[in-house]
């Protein structure tokens, strides 16, 4: 899959956006979970090659998933994502 193809104007107003969701203070929070628990998880000698960690809704936990199954929302796809 490639890049969307934006206006400068749209594209510009994504970049903006995008930006600011990472700069959330949630965002912050769960980025810095899990690169604690990544590095965890490496320091215990766990293979992470094509792996995420993924925050569970309904438990609340840090678990391993892979990165296609994350990143596309688990067969969901992120278009109607909230």
């Amino acid at each position: 899959m490639g890049k969307q193809k934006l206006s400068p104007e749209a594209a510009k107003a994504k970049a903006e956006r995008d930006l600011e969701a990472a700069k959330s203070p949630k965002r912050k929070l769960r980025k810095a979970q899990n690169q604690a628990k990544r590095r965890a998880l490496k320091k215990k000698g766990f293979s992470l090659s094509n792996k995420d960690i993924h925050h569970c809704p309904k438990t609340g936990k840090l678990i391993l998933v892979s990165v296609a199954s994350n990143r596309g929302n688990f067969g969901n796809g992120t278009k109607n994502e909230g």
